[in-house]
């Protein structure tokens, strides 16, 4: 029989500063806890009724003691606070060289493509000590992406792209888990991370019947959506050329400019009338609805592989 476990598995580089912090939570909040309870049991038992204690003594202020005592409880709450806020914002920085993985969430499974095309059902290989982004869709309701070894998680939102990165820093078998209700059999929605050394995730990835990148699919895709029509030089209308863009500064019809990351990318394509290219007329029709989730990704690989330097550079 299996009891709790007191130190769980830790297998990412985020996974011990949570820990760190989840004990000192733990620490101020047992010690805060107790203070608060030896008052209450000691001044309880010795003004409980019929006791002997002294009640005609006049009330004191210790106004040193008193301020002294608030401003330590804020110091330290306010400490934990921005301690947790510097955690919580360092999922926004993803390390450069990172491998870049699409991940679709639909009732119930998960379903990952490597950017050479190869596709895996709830499983995902990945190479030890080096860092991961998982670009999240989802195909139906809300789900989370949660692997409690690594301390990470993430909700997939219907008709957003979210993202969760890691860093694995040990080889084996990992737990992954759905952490948001969605349907029936959500129990059932779960699946293993398997994390290789850098060497045999090579092996693996070159061994699987790979067919075209993601890049690749999302050129076709291009061509076939009609977007070529437009954006590859058309004799009839204006519109951006879309070589060179990814990881640049874009300047907006508002006057303001906007970097072309992912985000920009999917509004651009899902979205068209949100941020449009100074120079342009707002012609461009909406995709939404009108293209899967996964596609979206396939289309945003394609357009940040026409930027060679910005991809290579780990725009986050």
């Amino acid at each position: 029989m299996s009891g709790i476990a007191l130190h769980p598995l830790s297998a990412s580089t985020a996974a011990p500063g949570f820990d760190l912090l989840f004990l000192a939570l733990l620490g101020f909040s047992t010690i805060v806890g107790l203070a608060l309870l030896s008052m209450i049991i000691i001044w309880g038992v010795r003004y409980r009724k019929g006791s002997l204690a002294d009640r005609s003594a006049p009330q004191s202020e210790n106004n040193l003691l008193e301020f002294a005592t608030i401003g330590v409880l804020f110091a330290v709450a306010f400490g934990l606070f921005g301690w947790g806020a510097w955690l919580f914002l360092g999922r926004d920085h993803v390390p450069a060289g990172a491998i870049h993985i699409a991940g679709t969430a639909k009732q119930w499974m998960w379903q990952f493509e490597h950017d050479n095309g190869e596709k895996e059902l709830n499983v995902l290989h990945v190479p030890v000590n080096r860092p991961v982004v998982v670009d999240l869709v989802s195909q139906d309701v809300i789900h989370s992406m949660f692997v409690p070894a690594f301390r990470v998680k993430q909700d997939v939102v219907p008709g957003l792209t979210t993202r969760l990165w890691f860093e694995a820093t040990q080889t084996g078998s990992f737990d992954l888990f759905c952490a948001q209700y969605c349907g029936t059999q959500h129990s059932e929605m779960r699946g293993q991370i398997v994390v290789m050394s850098e060497a045999d995730f090579g092996k693996w990835l070159s061994t699987r019947a790979t067919g075209k990148t993601l890049a690749q699919q999302g050129a076709d895709l291009f061509r076939s959506l009609g977007c070529s029509g437009c954006h590859d030089n058309s004799p009839t209308i204006r519109a951006p050329d879309l070589r060179g863009v990814y990881g640049h500064p874009v300047a907006l019809a508002s006057r303001t400019t906007v970097l072309a990351d992912d985000q920009y990318l999917r509004d651009s394509i899902l979205q068209p009338q949100k941020q449009i290219a100074a120079g342009y007329d707002p012609i461009m029709p909406s995709f939404d609805g009108l293209i899967a989730p996964d596609d979206l990704e396939k289309l945003v690989a394609y357009l940040e592989s026409l930027s060679p330097a910005a991809t290579s550079g780990g725009q986050p």
